[in-house]
């Protein structure tokens, strides 16, 4: 039975992009229709590449879900603004994290606020998306993640869990956020078959001062793919099966961070499912 689940969730998916160069090209050449795809906002480039790539995706007949970071809006206007061009473009699903600019670009310093002018602009995306923190965030105390989840639930429609590498941890989170009565249905953040040099090298990427921030908040990440035998989120799933795929769990999918090794997760996913019998 868990294993029905497993492939369930494999077939659920959602693969997370940042807006480079050839991301377009890569989404086209290897992500079937009907797997999600969701588009990444980067602090030093703002959210115009996030918009740009969204929007041409869209267009190919893929469903996307921009990040709309609320520390990236300016202002009111720009909250309407980016509305306005999401929904012309026909999406319906946005992702509202606090986001990681410092300072703000303007009013907005959590997602919650947003979350609220939203509603008070008439709800315009049918589904929306918040952050869950199954490991210690850096700077938020735990308690305080969860009570946010619960401060959220009125305005969002579903969670999606940062990385996590601890099957136990996962497991032990989707009972404390049910046991506090955050019901939303969860996507499960799950990194990809990525490569330890791969990621250094698309952090680097991403643009220095960003990936310095990527680096001090994340370190654990790199010794996790550092450790002897590599990471393989094979590893991961199948630890955490029974928590994944229990009813009470709500988990409605996978979120898979790619790190732009688009190719190469949607190869994992599709040998998975094979050996699942699937």
């Amino acid at each position: 039975m868990a294993t029905e689940g497993l492939r369930a969730l494999l077939h659920s998916v959602r693969y997370e992009v940042l807006p480079a160069k050839a991301s377009e090209e890569k989404v086209l050449a290897h992500v079937p229709r009907d797997v999600v795809v969701t588009v990444t906002a980067s602090p030093v480039k703002g959210l115009e590449p996030t918009l740009d790539l969204t929007t041409r995706l869209a267009g190919h007949g893929y469903r996307v879900v921009p990040h709309v970071p609320a520390r990236l809006l300016r202002d009111d206007a720009h909250l309407k603004e980016v509305a306005g061009r999401l929904r012309e473009a026909g999406v319906d699903d946005v992702f509202v994290p606090a986001g990681d600019a410092d300072p703000p670009a303007g009013d907005f310093h959590g997602a919650l606020p947003v979350l609220r002018r939203l509603g008070e602009l008439g709800s315009p995306f049918a589904r929306v998306g918040v952050t869950g923190y199954p490991e210690s965030h850096p700077i938020i105390d735990d308690d305080i993640t969860v009570q946010a989840m619960w401060d959220k639930r009125e305005h969002a429609t579903y969670i999606v869990s940062n990385l996590c590498f601890d099957p136990r941890v996962l497991g032990e989170w989707l009972v404390r956020i049910r046991r506090r009565q955050v019901e939303l249905p969860v996507h499960v953040g799950v990194a990809g078959p990525v490569q330890r040099a791969k990621l250094l090298a698309m952090a680097t990427k991403i643009g220095v001062g960003e990936s310095t921030r990527f680096l001090t908040r994340h370190p654990s990440w790199f010794l996790r793919f550092a450790a002897p035998g590599g990471y393989a989120p094979e590893r991961l799933l199948t630890r955490a099966r029974d928590a994944l795929t229990a009813p009470s769990s709500g988990v409605a999918g996978l979120h898979l961070f790619t790190f732009n090794q688009i190719a190469e997760t949607e190869r994992w996913r599709r040998a998975l499912l094979d050996r699942l019998g699937g």
